[in-house]
């Protein structure tokens, strides 16, 4: 969600994908939890934002969003008018969607999460603020967490494998490229155009 052109076209590819059988797994983020927010709970705030920022602030790119909607450079507006006009623009479908995303998901050796995990907090209680937003002091810990922790959020030149965590966002909302990897076991390998190449620890 956000920053990009064409946030309506990603939910509808992957709302629709899910329905039409694509074995996918579609974790929630913080900006979709931002956007889930802004359009069913107005006056929800993020803990996480400082008070002068709102969804509409250049900084998170919500404005993007609400304008592959339809709506009008919705930065000019106010908060309430552009909330009001984003949830009758918004279908019901896209809105279910984002609510019912998970926030981590278990497959064999691996944790897939957005942001991190909270370290030495049992996963099954982990706090969804958390698991959308934590940099540290996830990102300082080098314990093992048990599974391999997947995550993203946290931007770098290219994906790293720390032995513990395996960040994968390659800064693609900024221009950088979009990283894919194959994990078999905890074995981490990143697809390129000329194949697979191993991602080993640093």
């Amino acid at each position: 969600m956000d920053r990009g052109p064409d946030s309506k076209g990603v939910i509808r590819y992957l709302r629709e994908g899910i329905a039409g059988g694509a074995p996918w797994e579609v974790l929630k983020g913080n900006h979709d939890r931002l956007f889930e927010k802004f359009l069913t709970t107005p006056e929800w705030r993020d803990p996480h934002l400082r008070s002068d920022l709102s969804y509409l602030h250049p900084a998170i790119g919500g404005a993007e969003t609400l304008m592959s909607y339809g709506l009008f450079r919705p930065t000019s507006f106010h908060i309430k008018t552009a909330q009001a006009q984003a949830r009758d623009a918004v279908p019901p479908e896209d809105i279910a969607f984002l609510c019912d995303r998970p926030l981590q998901f278990r497959h064999g050796a691996v944790l897939h999460v957005h942001a991190g995990i909270r370290p030495g907090v049992p996963l099954d209680q982990q706090l969804e603020q958390d698991l959308v937003w934590i940099r540290d002091p996830f990102l300082m810990d080098t314990r093992d967490h048990g599974p391999l922790v997947l995550h993203g959020h946290t931007a770098l030149p290219k994906p790293v494998h720390y032995r513990n965590r395996v960040n994968i966002d390659s800064s693609a909302a900024y221009g950088g490229p979009l990283t894919a990897i194959v994990i078999e076991d905890r074995q981490v390998f990143v697809l390129t155009d000329e194949g697979r190449r191993p991602l080993l620890p640093v």
